[in-house]
């Protein structure tokens, strides 16, 4: 099959499920995710700084680009200036310095708090504790320009569809209990749920992803 036809497969199962495709293009060339680009993908997504910085410089600019790895606070200034939504923060820390660089420029960030749900103990997130502790910390009170615009999530790498199930079910059911509160800060809106890759989207979709981050279905295994 074809990127075409790979990405047109995908785009007829998540049609009824009003969720946006993310094409990741980790390791690929520029060349590769241009036919991704010419059949009307526009959010692509990168787990690596430079890879994202390199493709954003080279490829047309009304590209989203998704900063969907583990941001370390020493890179942030290098993506703020045009990323459109960053996937993964995992602490107050990140948040501070994400609104640090924002502030210099006085662009609006939008960002996703990634919730451990994995029973792996290498993915990274946050506590339910955790999660709630953020939203009301003093630091994360004054920030005037991180937007915390929903959640996102990993499972466990496995087969078993069960537990991957669980685990995201888990999320969602996490994902409304935040949206139901009614003392948020003005700067969260619980407007996406990021969850499913090419291993587990299926079950995601099901299971309320607005969100689903796809490489290898769509692009092959990583070079």
């Amino acid at each position: 099959m074809s990127i075409a036809e790979k990405i047109n497969s995908i785009q007829n199962q998540i049609r009824n499920h009003h969720c946006q495709l993310v094409a990741v293009g980790k390791t690929k060339p520029v060349t590769t995710l241009i036919e991704a680009y010419e059949t009307g993908i526009r959010d692509f997504g990168e787990n690596k700084v430079q890879e994202l910085i390199d493709k954003y410089e080279q490829m047309p600019k009304d590209i989203r680009w998704h900063m969907i790895g583990h941001l370390q606070r020493n890179k942030v200034k290098y993506v703020v200036p045009f990323v459109h939504l960053i996937h993964a923060v995992d602490s107050v820390r990140l948040l501070s310095e994400i609104e640090k660089q924002a502030s210099k420029i006085e662009r609006p960030v939008n960002c996703l708090l990634q919730i451990h749900i994995a029973e792996e103990e290498s993915k990274f997130g946050l506590s339910e504790d955790e999660l709630f502790e953020l939203l009301y910390s003093q630091d994360f009170l004054q920030c005037q320009y991180v937007r915390v615009i929903g959640l996102m999530g990993m499972a466990t790498f496995t087969k078993d569809t069960k537990q991957v199930r669980k685990e995201f079910r888990t999320l969602k059911q996490l994902f409304e209990k935040v949206k139901e509160r009614k003392d948020l800060p003005s700067h969260v809106q619980m407007q996406e749920l990021s969850m499913g890759m090419s291993s587990d989207y299926s079950v995601a979709l099901e299971e309320g992803s607005s969100m689903i981050r796809i490489g290898t279905t769509i692009f092959g295994s990583r070079n």
